[in-house]
């Protein structure tokens, strides 16, 4: 069903719980007060009822039917319509799950559109009735109780986010592998770049409520309240911009790690090859002399020589000695 919650409030206490749009609508108008209707994924015709009863611009209409929105807030007049970007983090995977909720708050009204299980908007209906004193402040105070209930979601997914950094950060130094490290360095940084995408408006759509309250005269500890959401997106969005920048230092080190270690390795293999190189040139030169003198031509003067032999032994000995020499001064071996 996509009605999920639906009440009419007097004084900030729920007096009727209607089953359908329509008889909230009826009702509304008989003993006034303000409704609160939270709909899920709800269809066109739906949508279309409550924006032909309580006039809502086109424009928010179309974008609440379409989601896919960026985190925002728009007045049309005496409604608000505000787009949040409730999330969740998924541990397992190492991903940020996203949702999406509208809001249209007018004077009697607060109607929410969500397209996805989070924020628990039962927990934040349960908290403002518990609290009749803060419902009777108006659908500002609704707005408020959804924006204090998503930032505090936010809380998780950061700490969620910090424990995957500080993982990386041991793994940075270790021996693990580096494509693995560097994908998992890549797609945690994707996260986190989304993340922002999602936090970062609130900052401005939360400064715009403030300024707008003496002049729409909202209540001035709801203001308050709405100034402790402020902080605490603040922190939030302070915490996620730092885990960009060690998140970019980190795959900068890593580069410049793996980089060292081939060029470690790189080195080593050089130092190998010119050992070989160099003893298959010693061995060679006592080799090509032997070859000389093992071809047993009949016409070859030093083989009658009497001192062929001891003169062909020195010069392969003295090419050895030279060339080890030589390569030792050039430390290649």
């Amino acid at each position: 069903m996509a009605l999920i919650d639906n009440g009419v409030y007097v004084h900030g206490r729920r007096v009727e719980t209607p089953q359908n749009l329509d008889e909230t609508y009826r009702i509304l108008d008989s003993v006034g007060g303000i409704a609160w209707i939270g709909l899920y994924r709800p269809s066109s015709e739906e949508v279309a009822s409550v924006a032909r009863e309580f006039d809502l611009h086109p424009l928010a209409v179309e974008d609440a039917l379409s989601g896919h929105q960026r985190s925002k807030v728009e007045r049309y007049g005496d409604t608000l319509f505000a787009v949040l970007r409730p999330a969740r983090y998924r541990d397992e995977q190492e991903s940020v799950e996203f949702g999406e909720l509208h809001l249209f708050v007018g004077p009697d009204f607060v109607v929410t559109i969500r397209h996805a299980e989070s924020p628990d908007l039962a927990a934040v209906r349960r908290r403002m009735e518990a609290h009749p004193e803060l419902l009777a402040m108006g659908p500002e105070a609704v707005l408020y109780a959804i924006l204090d209930e998503v930032v505090d979601e936010y809380e998780p997914i950061v700490a969620g986010l910090e424990n995957d950094i500080d993982e990386i950060e041991d793994q940075l130094f270790g021996d693990s592998d580096d494509d693995a490290l560097s994908r998992r360095i890549y797609e945690l940084s994707r996260e986190v770049i989304n993340f922002q995408r999602a936090v970062h408006p609130l900052t401005g759509m939360l400064e715009w409520l403030r300024r707008g309250s003496d002049k729409y005269r909202i209540d001035e500890e709801l203001q308050r309240s709405l100034r402790d959401v402020l902080d605490h997106t603040i922190r939030v969005n302070e915490r996620v911009d730092s885990f960009r920048a060690i998140l970019e230092n980190a795959l900068r080190v890593h580069s410049a790690l793996v980089a060292r270690r081939q060029t470690d390795t790189s080195i080593a293999q050089n130092d190998e090859i010119k050992k070989i190189s160099s003893w298959a040139a010693i061995i060679f030169a006592p080799t090509l002399v032997g070859t000389v003198y093992g071809m047993n031509f009949e016409v070859m003067p030093e083989l009658h020589w009497a001192f062929g032999y001891p003169l062909a032994l020195g010069a392969m000995a003295a090419f050895a000695i030279g060339l080890f020499g030589i390569f030792k001064y050039k430390r290649w071996l």
